[in-house]
Order: C-alpha cells, then structure tokens, then sequence
C-alpha cells in the first residue's frame, strides 16, 4: 500500500487534512485511526457526552502520573478515540481563545501565526448559523449554532454572573471575549457536528481516499533522514503502509508517544527503553500544558437540572428520547455544559484570565462518580487559562499499546495555584447572587467548612482536575525545544514528516481547544499544498 500522504489519527485535525489532501482526486491519501467508527447514537446526541466519557471503545481513557501538588492524585484524562476524535465526545463548545493569544504565538518567532493571520482560516472553517460577520463566515464545514436546549439554571447562572458584576456576552469569539453567556456549539439540527460528520464524512466517497479503522500504529519507518510509511496493526494484522509524506495528527499525547516509539525525542529517554534514536529532539512530549479546572458544586431545590437516579431519568427521559427523535428539541440536545465565559481573576488583569462553564449537573471526578449525581445539583467550573506549570508525555514502554507516562505537572507552580483560589472565589461569589436562589442548595465542593484560602488550597489539592485541553508537547518555533517548523509544521532536522494537531501549539490558548485545532489543520493544508 503506497499513498502520496499518510495521515495519522482521525480527529478533529485528521479529519480536516484527509478532506483537504484528497480534494485533489490524482493525490492517493491513506487515513489511520485506532478506534473504531464513529456511527453511534450517543455520538450523534449531544447528551450522549455522558456516556462518552465513560466509554472504553471510543474514549483512551488515559490517566496521568501522581500529581505531587495534588496530593498525588492520578487525573483522568479522556480523549475521543474514533473517528472525529475528541470532537466525536467531547462538550462541543465553540471558541478560538483569545487575539493576544495568537499574537504572543507570532512573537515567539511562529511568524504567520498572529490573529489577523489565523482569524480568516477561523472564518473559513465554519458555517456560522447566525450569518456572515467580521469575526464569522459561513459555507464552512464545521455547523456552528446556538443551543437548542438549556436548562433554566444555566441562563440564571448567566444572570447571577451579570449581578456580580461580570458583563454580558453573546459572542465568544470576537476580539473582546470578555463575558457570561450561553456558549454556541458545534451542532446541526440539534445533532453534534463533530469534525468528521463536518470534514471526513463528505470526503469518504472519494475514490483516492482510504481510512482505516482499528489501526494502532505502532511505528514512522524511515529511509535516512526521510519519513518512508507507517508500520501499524490494522485490526490484528501487521500492516506496512508506504507514502511520500506522513502526517501525525495524534494530538498532544498519542503523536510525542509515536514519535518516540519511532527513535524521535530525548535520546535519554528513548536509550531507557532500548529504542535507536533517528533524531535527538529534546522537545518531543516536553511543554505540556493543560487547562487545571475545580468545581463548585450545590445541591438543587428545584428538580430541573440533571438527575441520574433511575427514577429521574425515566421521568425525564420518556419525554427527552420524544423530543429529540420526532423534532430534535430538548434536553438530549444538550451539551451538558451550556452556559459560562470568560472573566478576570482580578482587575488589573488585561485579559480574561478564566473561563467558567455550567453544568446543570452535581459532578465530581467528571462524573464517573455516579451515586454522587444520582440528586438534583448543578455545579460550576472554573479553570485558569493560561497556566504556567509545564509538563512532558514521555514512554511507559516500548510497547505501542502501553498508555505513556502523562504528567501535566498541574499546579506545581504557585501562581497558578494563587490563580485558582482566585478562581474559586469569583465562582462562589457568582453561586451567592440572588438569581441562582431558588435553585441554591447547601455547598457540596468546596463545602460550608472551608472559608479561608489557605481551606480553598486544602481543596484543590484533593479536586482540582482538568478541562480536557492538553497541548504542546511537539511545539512550532525555531529555539532548541522546538520541534515542527511555524513555515510547514515540518519536523526538525527530518523530511516527509509532520505534525498537525494541538500538540503544535507553543502555548495554551484561552479557551477550548478544538476549534483551534481545526484551524491548524485548515494552515497546515494550504501550506503542504501551496495556497
């Protein structure tokens, strides 16, 4: 099997290069994916996040090392693991971050990378249901729409915020962001609109396109210094798989993983595990950042939000299952996590340096804690967005079925740690206004007992996780821990070789990550094809 391009992983950006690669019907494209298919109704119902998260065939399921300034904790760390990616399980928020974030990236050196430049590729990527604008475009791939359903705790969630003080917003992703507001989501017709319902669907009919499913790759074979193929097991069976160009598209832990099962990375670490080294990259699964999330959780005195004793679910669900199949209204529309925005920790902030999201749910550890959601609660998260804490994915094993070594480092540096009480402050000082009162149970997380910071530190180091956004471990630059070129996302000192995903990003941006990983993957195809 010979291809002009090999791409590796079919997530959000996979799915975007196979569609744009193979627009070209001379060009043969190849597209790897571990998991299995996407065409599961819990994908398709923006609801079914739920049960995503706790699923074992579409979901990694990763976890990280102990956390030392978590009590030594082990986080979970879900990743979409099918077609489409995190996009297939994840919340389906739609924002970009921040203009300055985009403009620090061009100021380390990543030159055609600041706002003006990326702001079009954003434009182009999406249909903005609510039509054209300076900040949006339509006739893009990925649908991006307005809620079809929130409950009523979330808009007066948004409501308590503006009576603290916090603005307004309908627009996350203008030049502002500042704001609280229900989030616009990746849907149509009240469905999820993942990546590849968007990009990989549409393109699967071609004839020059194959994708491959339940294919693991297991290592990038070279000839020299040039990337030659892929060799991977395709559903049991061992597979060399030739191309001119591979492309990893993997994301911040599976493509550092696979380039150092391939010889790419700290020659130290990979001597460890007996693999020769290609190429000394000391950058390779370096500069994890992730985005350390906490919950304020209260119990309900209404019984409008979320339930999952079996009783409230069958009470609910009959008339949910009805509006969603006849009309694709309702509460299995969705996201779960349908209010929040982008505030400051303290005024003399430039920029908003949190973000909140509602759920209409009592959480804890991501709601896989079932008996703690089987009551009617709603809680809310607060995470810092650019956190200052560095981390590294390094190998378990030189086994390619053995999860890596996940170390996010959350917390370890004492400004974010200083940043989060913050957080958690300006999220209780929300929770106390008078819109959320007739929902206003007692406080479950952090509880009545802790008042002083020094209780809310005590209570991050026993719950404070993460909000799914994990970048940079093959960081664009040109300094020594660079380790994919800003001009072609070419790796260093290699040829053939890309990668394309969020693993790219030098920086954590302030948001989700999922459009920006589109817009990535939408720069790196107009680059590899000469636009």
């Amino acid at each position: 099997m010979k291809y002009d391009y090999l791409i590796v992983g079919a997530g959000s950006a996979g799915s975007v290069m196979a569609n744009r690669l193979s627009e070209n019907p001379n060009t043969r494209v190849a597209l790897l994916e571990a998991g299995p298919s996407d065409d599961s109704l819990f994908i398709r119902m923006p609801v079914g996040i739920i049960l995503m998260m706790r699923s074992n065939a579409r979901n990694w399921r990763f976890y990280t090392v102990p956390q030392r300034a978590l009590n030594n904790r082990e986080i979970y760390i879900p990743r979409g693991k099918t077609l489409g990616g995190s996009s297939a399980v994840n919340a389906m928020v739609y924002t970009r971050g921040h203009k300055w974030d985009y403009d620090h990236w061009a100021s380390l050196g990543n030159d055609g990378w600041g706002w003006d430049d990326v702001l079009p590729l954003f434009k182009r990527s999406q249909h903005q249901e609510r039509g054209e604008s300076e900040f949006h475009g339509t006739g893009g791939k990925l649908n991006v729409a307005d809620l079809r359903y929130s409950h009523p705790v979330s808009n007066a969630f948004v409501n308590a915020a503006v009576e603290a003080g916090h603005p307004a917003a309908d627009d996350f992703n203008n030049d502002v962001q500042e704001g609280v507001g229900l989030f616009q989501v990746t849907q149509k017709d009240g469905e999820r609109c993942g990546v590849a319902r968007g990009y990989l669907h549409p393109a699967l009919a071609r004839e020059n396109l194959d994708v491959f499913t339940e294919a693991l790759a297991h290592r990038i074979l070279f000839d020299g210094d040039r990337a030659v193929g892929v060799q991977a097991n395709i559903k049991g069976h061992m597979r060399t798989i030739e191309a001119g160009e591979v492309i990893l598209c993997g994301g911040a832990i599976n493509s550092p993983q696979l380039l150092q099962l391939s010889g790419i990375g700290p020659a130290g670490e990979l001597r460890k595990h007996g693999i020769d080294c290609v190429a000394d990259l000391p950058g390779v699964g370096s500069n994890l950042q992730d985005h350390p999330d906490a919950l304020v959780v209260h119990k309900s005195l209404r019984k409008d939000t979320l339930n999952l004793a079996p009783g409230a679910l069958l009470k609910t669900g009959t008339k949910g299952m009805w509006d969603f199949f006849y009309r694709r209204q309702g509460q299995l529309t969705s996201n779960v996590a349908e209010a929040g925005g982008f505030i400051k920790s303290r005024p003399e902030e430039q920029i908003p340096d949190l973000q909140l999201h509602l759920t209409a749910a009592r959480l804890d550890n991501h709601g896989l804690n079932t008996l703690f959601s089987m009551g009617y609660g709603y809680s809310g998260h607060v995470c810092i967005l650019r956190p200052k804490s560095r981390g590294s994915v390094r190998l378990s094993s030189a086994d390619p079925a053995a999860a890596p070594l996940i170390d996010p480092n959350f917390l370890v540096e004492e400004e974010d740690m200083e940043t989060m009480v913050r957080g958690v402050k300006a999220m209780r000082d929300i929770m106390k206004q008078d819109a959320l009162a007739p929902w206003r149970g007692d406080e479950i997380f952090p509880g009545r007992a802790a008042k002083t910071d020094d209780d809310i530190r005590n209570f991050l180091r026993e719950k404070c996780d993460n909000i799914y956004h994990p970048v940079g471990t093959c960081k664009m630059g040109v300094d020594d821990m660079a380790v994919v070129s800003p001009d072609g996302l070419s790796v260093h000192g290699l040829e053939g070789l890309r990668v394309v995903d969020a693993s790219i990003m030098p920086t954590l941006i302030g948001g989700n990550t999922n459009a920006p990983t589109v817009m990535i993957a939408e720069k790196a195809a107009d680059m590899i094809l000469g636009r």
